[in-house]
């Protein structure tokens, strides 16, 4: 598949790994319990923009794309976005770790996309070992795909805050 693109319907049975904010596991030592996030059945009802990173904790990743998402995260929300959602191939504990280290509690899911399953199957994995996703934003509003833009080069353009942003 050649990625998603505006007016496809979000996949069915897309399932993310994730561990939810509790004030019990706010500490990014604690650890908490990995859950499934049915992100297929989640997004049918709703308006969510998902972004893609490469990987938690990486300069690009962590300087230049999550940071444009904490700060508009107000402006992104009063567009009627009913979740955020950040996806890596990391693990639900890593994801959940840096979710916690920038302050984010429930503003921000941090979903973890296991051997980038679900980045691979729409193409968008960078498909090198140890595979990742490639760095992607998409608005799924309601389970139809309204935005779906993968960065053409190692900049964040199409899938920072401010491309989302202009989209909503």
């Amino acid at each position: 598949m050649a990625g998603l693109k505006e007016g496809d319907t979000f996949p069915e049975g897309v399932e993310f790994s994730y561990i939810p904010w509790t004030p019990e596991n706010d500490s990014p030592t604690s650890c908490g319990i990995p859950i499934s996030f049915k992100a297929s059945e989640e997004f049918k009802d709703k308006k969510v923009v998902l972004f893609a990173v490469p990987g938690a904790f990486t300069p690009g990743c962590s300087v230049r794309h999550l940071p444009g998402y904490i700060e508009k995260i107000s402006e992104i929300r009063g567009k009627g976005v009913d979740l955020v959602c950040v996806l890596a191939s990391n693990d639900a504990f890593v994801m959940s770790a840096w979710g916690k280290v920038n302050g984010i509690k429930d503003e921000i899911l941090f979903l973890s996309d296991p051997d980038c399953k679900f980045s691979k199957s729409i193409g968008w994995d960078v498909g090198v070992s140890p595979n990742r996703t490639a760095r992607y934003a998409m608005v799924v509003d309601h389970g139809k795909v309204v935005y779906a833009e993968k960065e053409p080069g190692r900049d964040v353009t199409v899938s920072g805050a401010l491309a989302v942003l202009a989209k909503l």
